[in-house]
């Protein structure tokens, strides 16, 4: 099983942006060393709680900071971007880090209709053409654009041998559909919706045209995960997602509490049910039982792959949680040894 991460770069309360900036590049480096075949760098705007809103420059950082790991967005919110610049920046990481990087594509805003509008200069964006925005964005990283196309003409530079693998990232059948029937790698987001992603990634694969770029299906799971020691440890270390998730539900933006503010909180019935809800999007408990879960969900999703997501009210913490994983995986850091 490859096991990979998704990082957020979570700002937890006390802590700066800055230090959750190196925090992220800190875990990449032990992901790295513990044998982790992928690290995805998520993009989100204006959000007290996340410090990520350029994930192409922190895969850069990322990537100059480990030896073998690939390193890849998960992912760029391409209806904010054009197509030639999200392949120039693409094929700039690949000329510097080649067969490392990976190009994740969203189409979700990443943040609030306000902060959308802004981003996009108060343009509107058609979402009817983001499958055309996705072909025209592969064909520049491919040089493939058909000779009756009116950039035919433009190369997305610096050209090489090597390009980007790309996929598309969704919580629902749109994506998954779009990835199928332009031959593209597909990863359903379990931590964000909970149901239905197994029929998703099996009519995926049903229904996948093979392509120049990906003759076969390939389709990856993420999940939310936090593992401890035992399930009480775990449980006690869910606090501050489970009161984040609460604050979300109710749209109120902050930092991620530590797990003592969290444990402080007194819940309503309101509260508790909502917090109940959302644990259907998150795994949390000893490696054993973490895993029997990402086991079950893989079997049920026909996944090639699983990610990885962990956030909890300290970064130690955090990092502990994924240190379990690699052994309970039995991930090889053999690899990562001699690259380094």
């Amino acid at each position: 099983m490859k096991l990979s991460v998704l990082d957020q770069s979570p700002i937890v309360h006390g802590h700066t942006p800055a230090d959750a900036l190196r925090e992220t590049v800190a875990l990449a480096q032990a992901a790295d060393a513990m044998g982790f075949h992928r690290y995805w760098l998520a993009e989100h705007h204006n959000m007290r709680g996340l410090a990520d809103p350029c994930p192409e420059i922190l895969v850069a950082r990322v990537a100059a900071a480990t030896s073998r790991i690939r390193v890849g967005t998960g992912g760029v919110l391409l209806p904010y971007y054009s197509a030639l610049k999200v392949a120039e920046v693409f094929r700039m990481l690949e000329a510097l880090f080649p067969g490392r990087i990976d190009l994740g594509i969203g189409r979700a805003p990443g943040s609030d209709a306000v902060t959308a509008r802004a981003m996009t200069g108060g343009a509107f964006y058609d979402f009817d053409q983001f499958p055309l925005h996705v072909q025209e964005t592969v064909a520049f990283l491919d040089d493939a654009l058909p000779a009756d196309h009116p950039y035919a003409r433009v190369r997305a530079m610096p050209t090489g041998p090597t390009a980007p693998e790309v996929w598309l990232l969704g919580s629902s059948d749109y994506s998954g559909m779009l990835a199928a029937h332009l031959g593209l790698r597909f990863a359903f987001a379990h931590f964000i919706n909970a149901r239905g992603g197994d029929d998703v990634t099996r009519a995926y694969r049903g229904q996948y045209r093979p392509s120049v770029r990906e003759p076969e299906p390939h389709a990856m799971l993420t999940v939310f995960a936090i593992c401890a020691e035992t399930d009480a440890e775990a449980e006690r270390l869910a606090g501050p997602i489970d009161l984040r998730r609460l604050q979300m539900a109710r749209g109120f933006d902050a930092p991620v509490a530590t797990t003592e503010q969290a444990l402080g909180m007194e819940y309503g019935d309101e509260d508790r049910a909502i917090i109940l809800r959302e644990r259907a999007r998150a795994i949390v408990g000893s490696p054993a039982r973490v895993r029997d879960r990402i086991d079950s969900l893989c079997e049920a999703f026909g996944a090639d792959e699983v990610m990885v997501i962990t956030i909890t009210g300290d970064y130690a913490a955090r990092r502990r949680s994924y240190e379990l994983l690699a052994r309970e995986f039995a991930l090889d850091a053999a690899p990562a040894a001699q690259a380094a």
